[in-house]
């Protein structure tokens, strides 16, 4: 199971806004090389995201459906690939003073990856979370930024 945490400079009703912007999803998220509005009313629980992974000439179609949303607070996802499987990614968003640590828990839910999981595949989704943290918290401070400026 890969966990990672990244202390954001916004309130946990900041962070939401990015994480509820379905339009601004593929800007945060690392791996998609785009995505798309699918079912529903994102984040709400059963609305989805269409997006494409490329992989050398190959390309991947999947879906993330979200599974649990709790505004400001809990954001859980199913990101479906097809063969491949799919994956629980739970992001948890806890206010720290003025801030917000978000948390991201992901691991293989169903599926090859499932089956094959092991620290290697951990490491890399660490590395992924590394950078799909510091992307959300550059959006959400941006956010905060424009706010305060009244821009």
């Amino acid at each position: 199971m890969a966990v990672r945490h990244r202390l954001v400079a916004g309130t946990a009703e900041d962070v939401w806004a990015v994480l509820a912007d379905v339009d601004r999803y593929g800007e945060w998220v690392v791996g998609p090389s785009g995505s798309e509005r699918g079912d529903g009313d994102w984040p709400q629980v059963g609305s989805s995201i269409r997006y494409t992974v490329e992989l050398g000439p190959m390309k991947l179609k999947g879906t993330t459906v979200v599974r649990i949303s709790r505004p400001g607070r809990q954001l859980e996802l199913e990101a479906m690939s097809g063969w491949l499987g799919s994956a629980r990614i739970a992001l948890e968003l806890r206010p720290w003073a003025e801030d917000t640590l978000v948390i991201v828990d992901e691991h293989p839910l169903r599926g090859p990856g499932g089956m094959l999981h092991n620290s290697l595949l951990d490491a890399f989704l660490q590395l992924r979370h590394r950078s799909m943290l510091n992307r959300l918290a550059r959006m959400v401070e941006e956010r905060v930024d424009r706010t305060v400026s009244g821009t």
